[in-house]
């Protein structure tokens, strides 16, 4: 599937992963899970958890995490696939 077709599928998508002040290494074993019973998962990262880091280079580094594709960010979501 294309990069195209995996951000219309996230569009529709519901955040089902929110980052807030505990950071991204509280999410990780969740965020894992969710991967492996669906293909995409749209992450929220809350302005507690940004401090002075971009909503980009937090989906990287949460990406890069739990060995996950980083398929688009837009405001402070991203989706994972």
């Amino acid at each position: 599937m294309t990069d195209q077709e995996l951000r219309k599928k996230a569009h529709d998508l519901d955040v089902t992963v929110w980052v807030g002040k505990a950071g991204i290494s509280s999410v990780t074993d969740e965020l894992a899970d969710q991967l492996k019973d669906r293909e995409l998962v749209k992450v929220k990262f809350l302005r507690a958890a940004r401090g002075g880091t971009t909503t980009e280079e937090l989906a990287e580094d949460l990406a890069e995490r739990v060995d996950a594709d980083l398929v688009e960010t837009r405001g402070n979501t991203a989706v994972l696939h």
